[in-house]
């Protein structure tokens, strides 16, 4: 049995930004605290909620050490590493092991990207490079690389790579991805409109957007689940569907940071080359933060 990072609520934290783009870190330290005062399972930062992308290699390990010391054990830290260049995903991944993360999450290679026996090549690499479980990320609308079944079956091979984050939004390719790995392979549901359907695959959880808004709800969805409580976890999941909808009604994380900074916090602005929402975007997700009393 490999080992299982976390189950229930992961949250994609973001990272918070003053207006001229630089990292807003005693924010970030609120943002923190009120996640697991909200029963957050597992931080997951420096992924596409947090705005990776845009982070020079400095900035990414400053943002990964501030939350390991944060957190302080009191739940998982697993860090996005992930690069479109192998060796840079491993140095990153080394770094962030001697930071103290628990666990390190890799997207496919993106742009460039790879053959399905690429990605294996890529990932075994990567979970060679140190003892520190990896979950693989996989989310082709943004990489424009999916992740097949069998790829994942050779990926489960790995005693370092114990888990993806599935983001495809295909529950049929997840069903064969569990029939082919069993239990070599925790699945995570990457989309917040599937959990549901992921637990009832045998997923362990969600890596989360909207758990930065709502962290004890995402989290009970999971809970409930795992109690035996299927009608209730899925009640919840559809009542939250509303304000699951306006928080992709742009391009993550867009829309979360606007829902936090109206919620009280100092998210700040996406740096470029993402910029505000629309107004009538913007006012249908004021309308759903009011509806969910969400709003300062």
């Amino acid at each position: 049995m490999k080992h299982t990072v976390f189950t229930g609520s992961g949250v994609a934290v973001i990272t918070p930004m003053f207006p001229d783009g630089s990292i807003h870190f005693e924010e970030l330290d609120r943002i923190l605290e009120d996640q697991i005062a909200g029963g957050t399972d597992c931080i997951v930062t420096c992924g596409t909620t947090g705005e990776a992308a845009t982070f020079h290699n400095q900035e990414h390990l400053q943002v990964i050490a501030h939350t390991v010391q944060k957190v302080n054990g009191r739940v998982p830290v697993v860090a996005g590493t992930g690069s479109n260049d192998t060796a840079h995903a491993i140095a990153l991944s080394k770094e962030a092991k001697a930071l103290g993360v628990d666990g390190l999450l890799h997207v496919t290679p993106y742009y460039n990207k790879t053959s399905q026996k690429g990605l294996v090549r890529h990932f075994n690499a990567i979970a060679d490079a140190t003892d520190l479980p990896v979950i693989v990320y996989n989310v082709p609308s943004r990489t424009g690389v999916n992740i097949q079944p069998k790829t994942y079956r050779e990926l489960a091979k790995h005693p370092n790579i114990v888990g993806t984050k599935e983001a495809n939004g295909d529950l049929s390719s997840v069903l064969e991805t569990r029939y082919l790995c069993g239990d070599d392979l925790d699945i995570y549901s990457g989309n917040d409109d599937q959990i549901v359907s992921i637990l009832s695959l045998g997923g362990k959880g969600v890596i989360s957007v909207l758990a930065n808004v709502m962290p004890r709800q995402t989290h009970d969805i999971c809970q409930l689940y795992f109690q035996g409580k299927v009608q209730e976890s899925a009640a919840l999941q559809t009542q939250l569907m509303p304000l699951i909808r306006a928080l992709f009604s742009d391009v993550n994380p867009i829309p979360v940071k606007e829902a936090m900074n109206q919620m009280g916090y100092a998210a700040g602005p996406c740096r470029l080359p993402l910029t505000e929402m629309g107004e009538e975007a913007k006012k249908a997700l004021v309308r759903q933060l009011a509806a969910f009393h969400l709003m300062k």
